[in-house]
């Protein structure tokens, strides 16, 4: 090779690059942009489609009246985040919601994060059972594309009324790729829960949900920010599957008092209960005089689980009542009414004490 022919060569090279480049770069801006996040609103009443008779009627007012395309219509900036559509799956209150329903709304989900065209759901739900809702879907829908569950503490007829920004922050969650694999989220006051930890605390506030172990993140104007990950198993991970579900054992929740009656335990047992959850004082106390009661119920057959009315901590296996001995179960952290949520769906799976608790560890 002669000495005029190397930078020749290497002249054309850089000049046979540079037209690479070029082309490449005219080829990416020529894509077309990634189109909107698909996501579905499926709405099943609760005061977030409810109405007052004024707009100074933020606790008095009538549940499940707005139907969901006048909910989407109310909220044009939805178009900015997302492409939605809406599905009037029930219309009620959600204190009406049965175990029929829990499981009629997590198969009409599962069908719709099955669908390839949809990117994530949002449920608009009551608040009063909403917390129940999210928690079961959580352990039952196979899937990380985002759930999401929303309500409102006023009707949108109120003055300051919170449901408009929720729905959106709720749409903002559902259409977001890093809101996959955490599994059923809530988003109520610009926070985002886990559907297993979140609980109503306050019955006429805007700031009615809370998280023991403190929320997954926040929404600030039309943008997530994540600051932990749910450790529990969920989802994807989880051996319950709404697909195989036909229905729910019955699971009564007794709330521990001063001055308890056996008799409403048997009562219990005798029409139909497979389990009790035992909503105690304390670290889930039983009254002395209610032991030898729930003993006998369980030789029977039937579940105890040790649960706290007590609004934080953890139910503490074999303290305050021998449970190994007893063979009952403890809710760990979960509520009495999240605890009667597992304890349905666990009851499907197994009739063991010692597979029962495992579960309670595990979910």
């Amino acid at each position: 090779m002669t000495s005029w022919t190397r930078p020749f060569l290497r002249a054309t090279a850089l000049s046979f690059l540079a037209s690479c480049l070029t082309i490449a770069s005219s080829q990416a801006w020529s894509q077309p942009a990634r189109s909107k996040p698909q996501v579905v609103i499926l709405a099943t009443g609760g005061t977030i489609a409810g109405a007052g008779a004024s707009a100074t009627n933020s606790a008095t007012y009538q549940a499940a009246k707005v139907p969901v395309d006048k909910l989407i219509a109310g909220i044009p900036e939805l178009d900015n985040v997302a492409q939605v559509r809406g599905e009037q799956a029930f219309q009620i209150a959600s204190e009406s919601f049965t175990n029929d329903k829990l499981v009629e709304l997590g198969k009409r989900v599962s069908a719709l994060v099955k669908d390839p065209q949809v990117d994530g759901v949002v449920i608009t739900h009551g608040t009063d059972t909403l917390e129940e809702t999210s928690f079961f879907l959580n352990l039952v829908i196979r899937s990380d594309k985002p759930v999401v569950l929303v309500g409102s503490m006023r009707p949108g007829t109120s003055m300051s009324a919170d449901g408009m920004l929720n729905l959106y922050n709720a749409v903002v969650v559902a259409g977001s790729a890093d809101a996959r694999g955490k599994g059923s989220l809530v988003v109520m006051n610009d926070q985002i829960h886990s559907g297993r930890d979140v609980t109503k605390r306050v019955n006429i506030q805007t700031n009615a949900f809370y998280s023991q172990w403190g929320p997954l993140g926040m929404v600030v104007e039309g943008r997530t920010y994540w600051f932990r990950t749910p450790a529990k198993t969920h989802t994807t991970r989880s051996e319950f599957d709404i697909d195989t579900l036909r229905s729910l054992p019955e699971v009564h929740v007794l709330y521990g008092t001063g001055n308890m009656t056996p008799e409403v335990y048997k009562a219990a047992a005798r029409a139909g209960a497979r389990a009790i959850v035992h909503a105690g004082t304390g670290n889930g106390s039983v009254a002395n005089y209610l032991v030898d009661t729930l003993k006998a119920l369980r030789s029977e057959g039937l579940h105890i689980v040790r649960s706290s009315r007590v609004g934080d901590g953890l139910v503490l296996r074999n303290s305050e009542q021998p449970d190994d001995k007893y063979e009952w179960v403890v809710a760990h952290d979960l509520n009495p009414q999240k605890a009667k949520i597992l304890a349905a769906l666990a009851l499907t799976k197994t009739g063991d004490t010692k597979e029962l608790q495992r579960i309670f560890w595990q979910y």
